[in-house]
C-alpha cells in the first residue's frame, strides 16, 4: 500500500506561480514512477508531468516550459513547480504512483 498526500494548491492570478507537493508513504522506495495528473470540470483527467521508471521527466505539451516536476528521494516527495499559470490550468491536480492516487488539490487561476 502507498499513501499519497498532496498540498500547495490554491487561488492565483494568471501569470502567477504555485508549487504543489506530494508526500508518499508506505511501500515506495523511489520517486521514479510518480507523476501529476489534472482534471478540469467537464473534462477527462489528463497527464501533466511524470518521472519515468528510469528517472526521465515527461510533460504534457500544454505545460512544457512552464511546469517543472522534481523530487526528493530521501523524503519520497515530488513537487510540481507551476509558473506562468493560465486560467486553463484550473483543475484538481492529483499525484499518482503506479495504481495509487492522492485525494487531489484544487488549483484555480483567475484571469
Amino acid at each position: 500500500q502507498v499513501q499519497l498526500v498532496e498540498s500547495g494548491g490554491g487561488l492565483v492570478q494568471a501569470g502567477g506561480s504555485l508549487r504543489l507537493s506530494c508526500a508518499a508513504s508506505g511501500s515506495i522506495f523511489s520517486i521514479n514512477g510518480m507523476g501529476w495528473y489534472r482534471q478540469a470540470p467537464g473534462k477527462q483527467r489528463e497527464l501533466v508531468a511524470v518521472i519515468s521508471s528510469d528517472g526521465i521527466t515527461n510533460y504534457a505539451n500544454s505545460v512544457w516550459g512552464r511546469f517543472t516536476i522534481s523530487g526528493d528521494n530521501a523524503k519520497n516527495t515530488v513537487f510540481l513547480q507551476m509558473n506562468s499559470l493560465k486560467p486553463e490550468d484550473t483543475a484538481v491536480y492529483y499525484c499518482t504512483y503506479r495504481i495509487y492516487w492522492g485525494q487531489g488539490t484544487q488549483v484555480t487561476v483567475s484571469s
